[in-house]
């Protein structure tokens, strides 16, 4: 299969803008919210694990945009059925389950937090539900694209 050159620009374009949005939570909103908190709540250090594992998922959505950059590199060179793109889905599998994985931690501190003050929880507890739902789905995805690249290079013979 032969692309154009450029033919994954526009998809490349959109990745570096996501990654800056990303850059930007990381640099502005979240610490911006951790300060206001401690203005509101001097003392109460609740926050903190939820701004732990916010910056846990931005930094695993940083690395897992950073491989779907090379897939698109790959691709647009003719390599899309490489070792090399194999390696870049398996690091994009291991990010979409560590994000699961902070989401999860969030959710159950939301859940045992709320044992302790009782405050209504829903919300939050029903978006990260949300959120696994669609990084599961991403996880799937990739898996799906890991079969025939994995199948291609089984079947290519060695050479040694």
């Amino acid at each position: 299969m032969r692309f154009k050159p450029g033919s994954t620009t526009f998809l490349e374009g959109i990745i570096i803008l996501v990654g800056i949005a990303v850059l930007a939570v990381c640099i502005y909103f979240l610490p911006e919210a951790a300060r206001r908190d401690a203005i509101e709540r001097s003392g109460d250090y609740s926050l903190y694990p939820l701004l732990v594992c916010a910056y846990g998922i931005c930094i695993t959505f940083s690395v897992a945009l950073y491989q779907i950059f090379k897939l698109l590199t790959y691709i647009e060179k003719n390599n899309a059925f490489s070792e090399l793109s194999l390696q870049s889905l398996k690091v994009i599998n291991k990010c979409t389950f560590t994000v699961i994985f902070f989401i999860f931690l969030a959710i159950v501190y939301l859940r045992v937090r709320v044992q302790f003050t009782g405050d209504d929880a829903a919300g939050p507890i029903s978006l990260g539900l949300m959120g696994i739902l669609a990084t599961g789905i991403i996880a799937a995805g990739v898996d799906v694209l890991q079969k025939p690249i994995k199948n291609f290079l089984d079947s290519q013979p060695k050479n040694n």
